[in-house]
């Protein structure tokens, strides 16, 4: 109890200038953002050299779904970040694991149930994003291969959780599933 007691004392979140907490910890994650992006930027380069203009085309057009997919993964991720750390804070250890199984469990049948929708409705979802009849074909072969990927990208990704007690960011991409509540000790 006074371990816990001195850490908190401790804290960054508590001592630290707000601004050197957001460079402290933004920094990390503009970082990533720029891998990410210059990833893809290489990947457009590559097909664009491999299939051409069409694959380069057919990619743009499947990409929406891997943001939707992104998005519904973060937010249901980053709202059980946010509380994981409330129930850490209140010392409610059992709430958070719950909590966090909560999350993680949400994360991967929403991954599930939208990569199963996505693959039944691939075409029609193409057209609402803007394939021509000279991009189907490349974007309907390339969106097969993709969206079970996207899957394996969005359970991860829902689990970016930072544990305050750490005092530096916490990058958890690579952690799945129960991964993550083991890496917190709930």
């Amino acid at each position: 109890m006074m371990e816990n007691e001195h850490s908190q004392t401790k804290s960054p979140f508590a001592t630290e200038q707000v601004g050197r907490l957001i460079a402290r910890f933004a920094i990390p994650c503009v970082i990533s953002l720029l891998v990410n992006s210059l990833y893809n930027i290489v990947d457009q380069i590559f097909i664009g050299w491999g299939v051409g203009y069409l694959g380069n085309g057919a990619t743009n057009v499947v990409f929406p779904i891997t943001i939707v997919a992104l998005a519904l993964s973060l937010m249901i991720g980053d709202g059980g970040a946010a509380y994981l750390s409330l129930k850490l804070g209140e010392k409610d250890v059992e709430n958070a694991r719950r909590g966090v199984g909560n999350a993680i469990a949400m994360v991967v049948l929403v991954s599930v149930v939208l990569t199963a929708v996505f693959l039944v409705f691939l075409d029609p979802v193409l057209t609402l994003f803007g394939a021509t009849d000279m991009l189907r074909p490349y974007a309907l072969e390339y969106g097969v291969c993709h969206r079970p990927g996207v899957a394996l990208h969005d359970d991860p990704s829902g689990c970016q959780c930072h544990d305050p007690r750490r005092r530096q960011p916490q990058i958890c991409h690579d952690v799945h599933g129960a991964g993550c509540s083991h890496q917190y000790g709930v």
